[in-house]
């Protein structure tokens, strides 16, 4: 068996938006620096994903030095938007947690709301080290998560996703395979596992940083939405029930929280402690 290495790094500044794929990431205690630290929420404050809106995966977001962003979509304007001075912060619904975050300008809701046809708003995390827990059944006392779903990071493995793709052409919608990595939203991918070897990791190092597995990955609808086209089907959902279910859950990749700060790189090796 090959020695496992890291294949690629994905940051996304803004929730569910196209992001980028770095040489290198620094991992902060919340995540991959400037991944998931903006998001949009509707008119009640409750965060908008691709679970409402599909058309979020045609708009991309670029990470300014100091933390900003440059955003752009079809049809739209580029724009870019600086990190809100400190000012009085508003509640944000993330799946049913209350977050305070900070406005960002205007301008910025007014880009999202005319792509989107919703009124919306973009907002900041300011202060990760102390907005937003972790999900307090999987996590140590203080440690903390940016705007991504869950948990700091999520890893997925490439021969998994080869072993799922498999199972998805002996379907009944093989059409729609093979699904590419991004369909995942992952923030490390690693090559050189076994399929599903990732199921029974407890911890593990990408280089000069370690990390514990929290729990498995529950996916969603946005798995199935074409991070190109933005387009629906059914497909990984379909095989996943079959496959990898978890009690309600359906399977794919792990979440991470570290255990310290540093620097991933992409052929990074990566050693399973647990």
């Amino acid at each position: 068996m090959p020695i496992p290495v890291l294949r690629s790094v994905h940051v996304h500044p803004v929730k569910a938006l196209r992001g980028f794929t770095p040489a290198e990431a620094e991992v902060q205690p919340w995540g991959l620096a400037g991944d998931r630290r903006w998001t949009v929420v509707d008119a009640a404050g409750k965060v908008v994903t691709q679970r409402q809106h599909a058309r979020l995966a045609l708009a991309a977001a670029g990470l300014l030095p100091d933390g900003g962003v440059t955003l752009s979509a079809p049809g739209r304007e580029p724009l870019t938007v600086e990190v809100p001075h400190p000012s009085a912060t508003i509640p944000v619904d993330v799946f049913g947690t209350v977050v305070e975050a900070v406005p960002a300008d205007p301008a910025a809701d007014a880009w999202f709301s005319a792509y989107l046809d919703s009124e919306v708003r973009l907002v900041h995390m300011d202060d990760p080290a102390r907005r937003r827990p972790v999900d307090p059944d999987y996590a140590l006392p203080g440690e903390t998560v940016s705007f991504a779903d869950g948990y700091p990071l999520l890893v997925t493995t490439t021969s998994s996703l080869d072993a799922l793709n498999s199972l998805i052409a002996q379907g009944d919608h093989a059409d729609e395979g093979p699904l590419p990595m991004d369909r995942f939203r992952p923030n490390v991918v690693v090559d050189g596992t076994a399929p599903w070897a990732e199921d029974g990791w407890r911890r593990l190092s990408i280089g000069e940083v370690t990390f514990r597995v929290a729990r498995s990955c529950g996916r969603c609808v946005v798995t199935t939405t074409d991070q190109q086209t933005a387009e629906r089907g059914k497909e990984p959902l379909r095989t996943l029930a079959r496959h990898r279910k978890d009690g309600s859950r359906l399977i794919f990749g792990q979440n991470l929280v570290p255990e310290g700060r540093g620097v991933v790189k992409v052929g990074d090796e990566v050693r399973i402690l647990d």
